[in-house]
């Protein structure tokens, strides 16, 4: 059996492409991931298996250079599948939809949609051109795929609404692979309380007043970040190093920037004991609304034994308080 995983992104940036893709390979499937670049994600890879492939595009940013790319990229594929000749298709990003929807068409090729990240609602009246297009195609992916996977049961229930999707919608968490699992080891008595942040580093998931609490802490707390800059956040990155040198605590914060492999991103987090997972109280976008279970911050942090910080909200209580975290040490923001 032959798979192929199309992402108009870097498919390294997702965990549950690398974790889904390495359970069918493991199984003797054949796997082939076609995507692109992608800004300040770009460093990441996939581990290394004799059963899946990766071919990117390089990084294109946005203007007439990405629209042509755009049509060079979707060539590319049906290029691809004439010469490979897959049985399944795996589609997980909007962007890939129009795409998607042609190949569809393909006798004999099922699909599977996997929705990480939802279009902002704010597209339907702010919408152009070809996003309009985009969302419509994503409702015909939606009708034509044999299943679709949504990471939470609020943006599943959000999503049989916006397409009137008939066939099955799974929910699943963004969970890490069962070998990702082990005991920390560390000593809360240690010379260094380590507190972990890893992912995109955004005001919304890395607030700057989070250098205001690490000042108010004893000085051997210290900060430590993995992750990379978004498109839209250039340089927040090196504003929280500058505010970090005001107040004094530069040297108990430090950006260890991205790694290439999600398994050295784990043994960073095994040195840390307490691991940041945040998100906005008020929030007008929809993936920021429902991040429960769609994030896989905590599930990695717990992965690797570290206690959780989370934002007080109802559903992050409610699934890592009163279902996951009963017996474990925790805090609340």
């Amino acid at each position: 059996m032959r798979i192929l995983y199309l992402q108009y992104t870097n498919p390294a940036a997702y965990p549950p492409l690398q974790h889904s893709s390495r359970i069918l390979a493991n199984d003797g499937w054949k796997v082939l991931f076609l995507g692109t670049g992608s800004h300040g994600a770009d460093a990441l890879e996939f581990p290394p298996h004799p059963n899946v492939r990766v071919k990117r595009l390089p990084f294109c940013p946005a203007g007439w250079r990405q629209k042509l790319q755009y049509v060079q990229f979707a060539f590319w594929v049906f290029l691809w599948l004439l010469l490979w000749r897959p049985q399944w298709i795996y589609v997980s990003d909007p962007l890939a939809c129009p795409i998607a929807l042609l190949l569809s068409f393909v006798p004999g090729l099922k699909m599977l949609y996997h929705e990480h990240d939802s279009p902002n609602l704010n597209w339907k009246h702010h919408a152009s051109r070809f996003e309009s297009f985009v969302l419509r195609t994503r409702f015909k992916v939606a009708e034509r795929a044999s299943l679709c996977v949504l990471p939470n049961e609020r943006r599943a229930q959000c999503f049989k609404r916006e397409t009137d999707a008939h066939r099955l919608v799974f929910r699943v968490w963004n969970c890490p692979a069962l070998e990702e699992v082990s005991q920390n080891d560390l000593q809360w008595n240690q010379q260094e309380f380590v507190i972990f942040f890893h992912g995109s580093i955004v005001p919304s998931r890395l607030p700057a007043t989070v250098l205001e609490a690490l000042k108010k802490l004893p000085d051997r707390v210290v900060l430590r970040v993995a992750g990379y800059q978004t498109v839209g956040h250039a340089g927040y990155l090196q504003a929280l190093e500058n505010r970090a040198r005001i107040l004094g605590i530069g040297h108990r914060f430090t950006a260890l920037g991205p790694f290439a492999f999600r398994s050295t991103l784990l043994d960073h987090c095994r040195d840390a004991s307490v691991g940041l997972a945040f998100m906005p109280l008020r929030s007008h976008d929809m993936n920021e609304q429902g991040m429960a279970g769609a994030s896989n911050k905590p599930f990695d942090y717990l992965a690797c034994g570290l206690a959780l910080l989370i934002s007080d909200l109802p559903e992050w209580k409610d699934l890592f308080v009163q279902q996951v975290f009963q017996h474990r040490f925790f805090f609340l923001l």
